[in-house]
């Protein structure tokens, strides 16, 4: 009996379990009438929440019907014909299984006491298109365990996503798309590893940060996947592409992620869009076999190859290619047959030739981008027969041609972009005045001449948002500018435009407009000149190269570029300017600014991208509370007068790449801290008055490793250069390959992206030179005039990188590295006016793109050699070395080896004093007696004519070598020691003539 009692005890056990957990849910399932009270509460709640401030009236209007009805049950509710609200069979009393709210200007948080979750029979969900102030979607909606839908997307939900939502098993459509939200911890490995029923999955826009799940090609039942900008990396799991019920497939905007296309043998999917990733590889004829696409967005990826046939695409919309690495082609003519097509974007395709007559085939096109091609030719008449037009780009092009009239039949045209081109003519303002709807023109970088019109009825004109004009010879600002009060970007560079800037364009746009570029122009001033500017929200200011004066004008809070630059501005920096703390580019350079940094400048130092003083007359210290996290890329100060030890806070702008601080008075020993900056690539130093050796810590590995530029030169820099100091200095090691960039900071607009580009000045090839772009490709060590001495580092063989090397004026012996010839890519070597010896290294002549070279004023010898680049510098080259020879110099070499050797040191000097003293017998006592005598008598009589008479010897170029490279910097050692030498030797030659 036993047995069978313990079977008896354990279905009692099992009886009342099953008892307490259906009482239990019974208890936590809601009556119909419950359901309707959590749903009125809800509201409430809404209500209660709402903030006029950020909160629109309009929700009234959702809730209208939110209210009891006279034939509703005890509680008074019959929520079933609420807006919004569905219930089980259309049962005026059935539990709700369905709230649509979407779209609803619903506003406030939601949290954990929403009583929405309460609704546990619902099986939709949809909240999509509120503004619910960044709450964090509640762990409690995992009670909602019956829902096959929930929607929450664009709705301001942030934070990280529940792992709850992870045991709503039934869902088939999940969409939390358009949010700030995480999926970090959970991963969406965790996510999503138990909704296998998924039909719908967006998730766009959500952090991701991490690989797809593999595991996602087993969701056989999926036809939706957005994956659109999540940070996605790694690879893309290529057996996705073949998911039989997949329609759908969007993972664009993710340039971490990388992949292939497969060779596709189905025709499910309708939408593919996969632009700017990473996937490469050629694009596979099989594409074709996907004949009910309508969306193709391959775009921005790293496809190789020809553009494949895509006729049997018949039914696509869109077709996006552009920014692929395709081979040079032309338009392919099948491109004629997709006469489905509204939207088409070549852009940087490489595609030549010129626009072919099929295109005129495609009557439903409304966007049409062909821009940054080789295109050329006309523009062929046929084309303008695509009169649904609304945004056509061809900038940046070879088209040539006058700009027809006939660009005002696109009377639907928004968008219209010919800029960069070499259109020729007159153009008539008119033609484009007359479309309305224009919101982007831009024509400028062509070789036009554009008329302004006073001919038009202020009632037609289009309100234009975006408009380019750069180079199109205008002399005054056009009159129509005048009734545009929705531009965002008004750009009016390159111009011809003189006087003062109109008194009416203050007022106009001045709640719109983020741009405004008026730049090399021959602009004066402006009328009323303002000290502030009037738009509320402009981001960029550029008015430089014109002959603006003044005061600089205070921009709004919003700014972000401001650049005044090589205008006549003057007066102080104005203290206003540290409350910009949007502030990412300040270039004030080449004006007549002075007086001393604002004490509150330190703060703005630290929010700025790029800060540009040169050419002023700024006077003081440099600011010194350079703080963690600085965002600093670019200093540059040179070319004024500050003074003081650089402060050592510039070690937190671990972002700097550029730091000019040339033709100042700074001083102290060479900061070789800086070498810590691992970004920084570009080091003047010039003109200063650092001394001293520059030898650091040569014991850190990444001292100075990204280097590219280094100018020291006219200092007092002293001593021998460590041998080992130059093997850290990686950057220069390597032959630049590739595609050369420019430094410098990118400009975000609503309008679009350009950049502004580093600048800097440098001695190069002798001549001082204002660089306005400063390429990677580019590698230059000057540290000419000051004090080296030693022999020439050997390790400087490795820098096989280098364009430019100055060593000139120092103190350097031994004799020159043949082991230079190793930096094939030096155009300018400069050794002169030092103590080297010996011959010159015949492996010089390898040095194909030598230029300038420089090494007079030396102790060589020997035959110079000849060959290539040799055979092209003149006596200038070689002068001052008595015994080189050959050409160019008129000395010719002796063929015989024995006068090719060096002589001794005895012989040389008897050689020289015999011809001086050719018929009298040298006593050597009396003669070094008398040079000994020549040398001090020399040298204090040099110092009392120098003192005296130094002035008088100004003009003279040729023993101001150090000046004539450093304009407006004299340096008096170098004309005191070649005065003092002169008169020493004449001196020895007097006291030997009397012995």
């Amino acid at each position: 009996m036993a047995p069978y009692s313990n079977h008896f005890n354990m279905l009692q056990i099992i009886s009342l379990l099953y008892i307490l957990i259906t009482v239990s849910c019974a208890r936590s399932s809601l009556s119909h009438d419950e359901e309707c009270s959590a749903l009125f509460q809800f509201k409430q709640s809404m209500i209660h929440q709402d903030d006029e401030a950020l909160c629109s009236a309009s929700w009234f209007q959702t809730f209208h019907s939110w209210k009891p009805t006279s034939n509703a049950s005890i509680v008074g509710f019959d929520c079933c014909s609420w807006h919004g609200v569905e219930c089980r069979n259309g049962d005026a009393y059935g539990h709700v299984i369905g709230l649509d709210l979407s779209e609803s200007f619903l506003c406030g948080h939601i949290n954990s006491n929403t009583t929405i979750f309460n609704l546990v029979h619902l099986q939709s969900l949809n909240l999509a298109m509120n503004n619910f102030h960044e709450s964090q979607i509640p762990s409690e909606i995992a009670r909602l365990k019956q829902l096959r839908s929930l929607n929450l997307s664009y709705c301001g939900f942030s934070g990280q996503i529940p792992i709850e939502i992870s045991q709503m098993m039934h869902l088939s459509s999940l969409d939390l798309s358009r949010n700030p939200l995480e999926l970090h911890t959970p991963s969406m490995e965790n996510l999503m590893q138990n909704l296998t029923r998924l039909e719908e999955l967006d998730l766009s826009l959500v952090d991701i940060s991490s690989s797809i799940p593999h595991f996602l090609v087993n969701f056989s039942s999926l036809r939706l996947l957005r994956l659109y900008n999540c940070s996605l990396r790694n690879e893309f799991p290529i057996a996705i592409f073949e998911l039989p019920k997949l329609k759908i497939l969007n993972v664009a905007l993710n340039p971490n992620l990388i992949g292939y296309l497969p060779e596709f043998r189905n025709n499910n999917l309708l939408d593919l869009r996969l632009s700017r990733c990473s996937f490469s590889g050629r694009i596979p004829r099989s594409l074709s076999n996907l004949t009910q696409l309508t969306f193709l967005t391959l775009g921005g990826n790293k496809f190789t190859g020809f553009i494949p046939s895509l006729v049997g695409l018949s039914e696509l919309n869109a077709l996006e290619l552009n920014g692929n690495n395709f081979e040079k082609g032309q338009l392919p003519d099948w491109l004629g047959k997709l006469t489905k097509l509204n939207q088409l974007y070549l852009s940087d395709n490489n595609l030549n030739g010129e626009i072919p007559s099929f295109l005129a085939n495609l009557t439903k096109l409304s966007v049409l981008s062909l821009g940054l091609n080789s295109l050329n030719g006309h523009i062929p008449s046929s084309f303008f027969n695509l009169t649904q037009l609304t945004m056509l780009d061809l900038q940046g092009n070879h088209l040539q041609g006058p700009i027809s009239s006939s660009f005002s039949k696109f009377r639907g045209l928004r968008v219209l972009r010919l800029n960069y081109n070499s259109f020729i003519g007159r153009v008539d303002l008119d033609i484009f005045l007359g479309l309305n709807k224009l919101e982007v023109l831009m024509l400028g970088d062509n070789k036009i001449s554009l008329v302004p019109s006073d001919n038009y009825t202020i009632s037609t004109l289009p309100q234009m948002k975006d408009l380019q004009l750069s180079s199109c010879n205008l002399k005054i600002f056009p009159s129509f500018l005048r009734h545009q009060n929705r531009m965002r970007t008004l750009i009016l560079d390159r111009n011809k435009i003189e006087g003062r800037v109109p008194i009416w364009i203050w007022n106009n746009s001045q709640e719109t407009l983020q741009m405004i570029d008026l730049s090399f122009n021959s602009i004066t001033g402006f009328h009323k000149h303002p000290n502030f500017l009037t738009w509320e929200y402009l981001e960029g200011f550029i008015i430089r190269n014109n002959h603006v004066q003044g005061q600089i004008p205070i921009p709004p809070q919003t700014i972000v570029f401001y650049d005044v630059s090589n205008n006549n501005m003057s007066g102080e920096i104005p203290s206003l300017l540290c409350e910009m703390k949007s502030l990412r580019q300040l270039d004030l350079s080449s004006n007549n600014m002075s007086g001393t940094l604002p004490s509150c400048f330190d703060s703005l130092s630290n929010s700025l991208v790029d800060l540009n003083l040169r050419g002023n007359k700024f006077h003081g210290t440099m600011m010194d509370a350079f703080m963690h996290g600085s965002m600093l890329e670019s200093i540059d100060l040179s070319e004024n007068r500050f003074m003081g030890q650089l402060p050592r806070s510039l070690t937190n702008c671990t972002n700097l790449e550029v730091l000019s601080l040339g033709d100042n008075s700074f001083h102290g020993d060479f900061p070789f801290w800086l070498g810590t900056l691992s970004n920084l690539q570009v080091l003047v130093l010039r003109s200063n008055k650092f001394y001293g050796p520059i030898q650091g810590s040569t014991s850190v590995s990444s001292q100075f490793s990204n280097l590219r530029i280094i100018d020291l030169s006219n200092n007092n820099f002293s001593g021998e250069l460590d041998q080992s100091y130059f093997r850290t200095w990686n950057a220069m090691k390597s032959v630049y390959v590739g595609e050369s960039s420019a430094l410098g900071i990118g400009m975000n607009f609503e309008a679009g992206y350009s950049k502004s580009s580093y600048s800097m000045t440098l001695i190069h090839k002798g001549v001082r030179t204002n660089y306005e772009k400063i390429l990677t490709i580019f590698m230059a060590i000057d540290l000419s005039c000051n004090h080296f001495e030693g022999e020439i580092p050997l390790s400087l063989q490795d820098l096989r990188g280098l364009e430019s090397l100055n060593l000139s004026n120092n103190h350097f012996s031994g004799g020159v590295l043949p082991s230079l010839g190793y930096l094939k890519n030096l155009e300018s070597l400069d050794l002169s006016r030092n103590k080297l010896l010996g011959e010159i290294p015949q492996q010089l002549v390898e040095l194909g793109f030598l230029s300038i070279f420089n090494v007079s004023f030396n102790n060589l010898e020997g035959r110079i050699p000849h060959g290539k680049q040799f055979d092209t510098f003149e006596n200038n080259s070689y002068m001052g070395n008595s015994r080189l020879c050959g050409q160019p110099l008129s000395k010719e070499c002796q063929d015989s080896k024995a006068s090719q050797l060096p002589p001794t040191t005895r012989d040389t000097y008897e050689s020289e004093f015999e011809s001086l003293l050719p018929n009298e017998r040298i006593d050597w006592i009396i003669v070094f007696c008398g040079v000994g005598s020549g040398l001090v008598v020399g040298v204090v009589i040099g110092n009392f004519l120098y003192t005296r008479y130094s002035h008088r010897f100004t003009k003279r170029k040729e023993i101001w070598e150090c000046h004539k490279l450093q304009v407006g910097r004299p340096r008096r050692r170098c004309i005191r020691s070649g005065l003092q030498g002169i008169l020493a030797s004449i001196m020895c030659l007097i006291s030997l003539r009397l012995c």
